[in-house]
């Protein structure tokens, strides 16, 4: 018989793996953030939105999946954080449906606004939603303030509704980090996907002045974290009590989780490397594992070991945990089932991504192609 304790643990996993894929797939922000800086003439910028254009859509689908699914395994938690803290995640919404209406629009003839405005909308998604992600991820951690009354209502304690975690610096720290790191992974994607050599030059050097302002703010939030006070949930009764050090020991006592953070940032950096000291191309992959790595390990130690994933700062005892959030036991049940086509729609995703860089992306096809975004 298969308990709601292990669909409770089976679909964090889920999530946590959706989480780290979005980040992944998040260089498109990355390439986006820069297309005024890297590339020094309108066919470059073409070029540059061009190949992530052909990427957007995964994102865009990831992150509705990644919602979907949350709300679908964990409702108090959507409720609670999307019924409280709802201008962030009006915020980043925004971002991303500009984004779509940017590529849909920014290449059709006589288009109202301009390629310019379409352009800005690419900029700001690129920029904003990567560091809104980081900030309202980073609250799983350093909590958030809001109440539960006994039939599960929202009450948030403040009037910015969840601006407020851009007063925290621990939050804004994770928020560049996962910015700085969509922009790493734009790069290695764009020196990838394009056949233009002054424009992977560029792109190298981007990769150094990148990676140390994010190793700067990811290392600030990792040692901040380690010993800082987390949240930690009795098994028996399910109270929540604040722990010195609760998310080193869920390290230390989940070694797996450990390795899997350790070797993501390894293959961060060795991504890093190869790229900018042996000039390779395959860049992208170690560093997208790496990523995928990191994220999964920092969802984990969130939500598992007896940890609250979203305290309460207001109310301790309405923090949520995977075990007071989840839906049903049939609910839960019923969509483990469902998801066991994930590997069938991962393996189209694979497909697809191969079909589409089949061949990088030239000058001569940016200047002769017609349909192009």
């Amino acid at each position: 018989m298969i308990s709601q304790a292990f669909l409770q643990h089976y679909w964090w996993i889920i999530i946590s793996i959706l989480a780290s894929l979005l980040v992944f797939l998040m260089f498109v922000q990355g390439g986006q953030s820069m297309i005024y800086s890297l590339p020094k003439n309108n066919t470059q910028k073409t070029m540059i939105v061009n190949t992530m254009g052909r990427k957007w859509e995964f994102t865009f689908t990831t992150l509705v999946t990644f919602g979907g699914a949350f709300f679908a395994s964990f409702p108090l938690f959507y409720a609670t954080s999307f019924g409280g803290a709802y201008w962030v995640w009006i915020a980043i919404l925004f971002s991303f449906t500009i984004q779509a209406i940017a590529y849909e629009f920014r290449s059709k003839p006589n288009n109202v606004l301009g390629k310019k405005t379409f352009d800005l909308f690419l900029f700001l998604n690129g920029s904003l939603g990567p560091f809104l992600i980081g900030v309202a991820v980073a609250t799983f951690f350093t909590g958030s303030m809001f109440t539960l009354n006994q039939m599960n209502q929202v009450h948030w304690a403040t009037h910015w509704y969840g601006l407020e975690a851009l007063l925290n610096v621990r939050n804004l720290s994770l928020g560049l980090a996962v910015l700085f790191l969509a922009r790493i992974n734009g790069l290695l994607y764009i020196i990838n996907t394009l056949d233009d050599e002054a424009l992977t030059k560029r792109s190298v050097k981007g990769l150094i002045t990148n990676s140390i302002p994010f190793l700067i703010f990811f290392l600030f939030f990792v040692i901040s974290l380690l010993f800082s006070k987390g949240f930690a949930a009795d098994p028996t009764t399910g109270t929540i009590t604040v722990e010195k050090f609760k998310y080193m020991h869920n390290l230390i006592q989940m070694p797996v989780v450990l390795i899997l953070f350790l070797a993501g940032i390894v293959c961060v950096l060795y991504g890093i490397g190869i790229t900018v000291f042996r000039k390779s191309f395959s860049g992208i992959w170690f560093s997208g594992a790496g990523t995928i790595l990191s994220v999964f390990s920092l969802f984990l130690i969130a939500g598992f070991n007896g940890t609250s994933f979203y305290p309460s700062l207001f109310d301790l005892q309405s923090s949520l945990t995977i075990r007071n959030a989840s839906s049903s036991l049939f609910t839960l049940k019923t969509m483990m089932y469902v998801s066991f086509i994930i590997p069938l729609v991962l393996a189209y995703i694979w497909y697809a991504w191969k079909a589409i860089n089949t061949n990088k992306i030239t000058e001569q096809e940016m200047n002769s192609e017609e349909h192009k975004y």
